[in-house]
């Protein structure tokens, strides 16, 4: 029976380490997509976006070289680039759910340059599917993907990862149904709530040109 229509963003980010605040974002990958509430159906895919922007905190240009072995996104191709502030905050005013592979991880950066994603609702398609208990030998993504006979590689671009977890959130769990829709069933998650700020911890920010509310679901 179908459902009621609603918008998805699938979010991932590549960053320069693991610490929000000390490391940064130097990539965000955004997809906007509808899906049927009921079955968990992706219905069509309403935007692809790709955003890329250099560091500017010494710690996180400090640490670029040990990430780079991770993503291989050479400096050249972030050097002198900015987010666009205006698309990524219209693109996060749409979803009635966000969705990310380890989205604690996501959702933390991006509360440092867009605390307003903090009003949103999240979903973690690592955390929110028992994937051990259903017989898979780990949670991530690469793993998941080539378990479910999908892909055998993973890029660790943001929007290449975006593509192959749409690709596994439609693929049918052990009832029949889309993962998109197990995952949805659950609760959305518990908001971030940082650590104690250390003084000037927004002076690596890209400051925005223009300011647009966030239009929370």
């Amino acid at each position: 029976m179908a459902g009621k229509i609603k918008t998805g963003l699938l979010a991932d980010t590549e960053t320069t380490g693991l610490k929000p605040g000390a490391d940064e974002i130097i990539e965000l990958g955004l997809i906007l997509f509808s899906y049927d509430e009921e079955t968990g159906e992706i219905i069509d895919t309403l935007e692809e976006a790709s955003f890329l922007r250099e560091p500017l905190s010494s710690s996180a240009i400090r640490n670029y070289p040990g990430a780079f072995r991770v993503h291989g996104i050479p400096f050249s191709l972030v050097e002198g680039k900015a987010f666009d502030d205006e698309k990524i905050k219209k693109l996060f005013s749409f979803p009635d759910a966000v969705l990310a592979h380890n989205a604690s991880f996501d959702r933390s950066f991006l509360y440092h340059m867009y605390p307003e994603v903090n009003e949103l609702k999240w979903y973690c398609s690592m955390r929110h599917i028992p994937w051990k208990q259903y017989g898979f030998p780990s949670g991530s993504l690469l793993s998941l993907l080539k378990a479910h006979g999908l892909s055998g590689e993973q890029q660790h671009r943001a929007l290449d990862d975006i593509l192959q977890l749409m690709a596994l959130l439609r693929h049918p769990n052990q009832d029949g149904y889309p993962y998109l829709r197990e995952v949805l069933r659950k609760k959305p998650m518990a908001k971030y709530e940082p650590g104690a700020r250390k003084a000037g911890y927004r002076n690596w920010r890209q400051p925005s040109t223009s300011r647009i509310p966030f239009q929370g679901n």
